[in-house]
């Protein structure tokens, strides 16, 4: 494909990436230990990894060089006991103020294909250096920028909000029910945000984990109203993976939220064909002469929390 061929050519492209996306798909999670202390101090022991199924360890295991845990009151809480291994990360966090902390992620990677020389290239890597990565007279450049943010909540103590406040950069999730006070039965209700307004008509899954000892996946759906707002009334307890993904364009959406990845940025080979990109699929028009980026990258944007409904 060049970058002359039609809009219904490229829509054709995308939708022939999109269904091996959605067969691979994996999900991206950090999984506290508990999510509600008392007392005056505590820790809490966290999982992560990106799995076939929520919570279990059974893909890769998590970096944690992008994870950072904030405190109630903004400052930052060292990850301590870090451990990488084959399927999952671990760490602890050491709780000393009473309220909510958020550890979690945000990170924004790129990624592109191009023909140069009738050979084809790809890479991945952080979206600032998108640019500087496309070989100067790359063709068929197929590129785009993906925002995630990852993240859970503990509380000591009191629930508190300040770990909330919106910075108006992705997708981000503002509570009218508080994380920490989730009861199975009770009806919750969240408002999800990008780029600060709100995100309306976005699809999210809600997945209860221990999928492996139960036949049915038990999968909620919900869709944001035009406030960005979604409700959903808990039919368990236990932990659960929420997530959604923006496209605009109305391309095919991708679950997962991958979050920080096994690997780091890197330069890469030819793609085999049909396999994953990280992420969306868009174009920016290259060209021989030194033409990278003529247009810019399709933009997706996904969001994945885990919190905890209790009994």
């Amino acid at each position: 494909m060049n970058r002359l061929k039609t809009g219904a050519a490229l829509v054709a492209l995308i939708a022939a990436f999109a269904a091996p996306l959605s067969a691979q798909a994996h999900r991206a999670w950090i999984l506290p230990s508990t999510t509600s202390l008392s007392g005056t101090e505590g820790w809490v022991g966290f999982d992560a990894g990106i799995s076939n199924g929520v919570f279990d360890a059974d893909h890769a295991a998590m970096r944690l060089d992008n994870l950072r845990a904030t405190a109630p009151d903004g400052s930052n809480v060292p990850l301590e006991h870090t451990m990488q291994g084959q399927w999952r990360s671990t760490f602890d966090v050491h709780l000393t103020q009473p309220g909510t902390y958020r550890v979690g992620s945000v990170s924004q990677t790129a990624n592109a294909t191009w023909t140069l020389n009738g050979t084809p290239g790809r890479w991945r890597g952080p979206a600032a250096d998108l640019a500087a990565n496309i070989p100067s007279g790359a063709t068929d450049v197929v590129s785009a920028v993906n925002s995630n943010r990852l993240e859970t909540f503990v509380t000591l103590g009191e629930p508190t909000t300040t770990v909330f406040q919106p910075t108006g950069q992705g997708i981000e999730l503002v509570p009218t029910t508080h994380p920490s006070e989730l009861a199975v039965g009770e009806a919750a209700t969240f408002q999800l945000l990008k780029d600060g307004a709100p995100l309306a008509g976005a699809d999210v899954t809600i997945a209860r984990g221990g999928l492996k000892y139960r036949d049915a996946p038990e999968e909620i759906t919900a869709k944001t109203g035009a406030d960005g707002k979604f409700s959903v009334t808990w039919p368990e307890a236990g932990m659960y993976w929420i997530n959604t993904v923006n496209r605009p364009g109305g391309a095919p959406q991708r679950e997962g939220g991958e979050g920080p990845r096994p690997e780091g940025p890197r330069p890469e080979g030819p793609r085999p064909e049909g396999a994953p990109a990280a992420g969306g699929e868009g174009r920016g028009p290259g060209g021989p002469g030194g033409g990278r980026m003529a247009g810019p990258p399709t933009p997706s944007a996904a969001y994945t929390a885990v919190v905890e409904v209790f009994p």
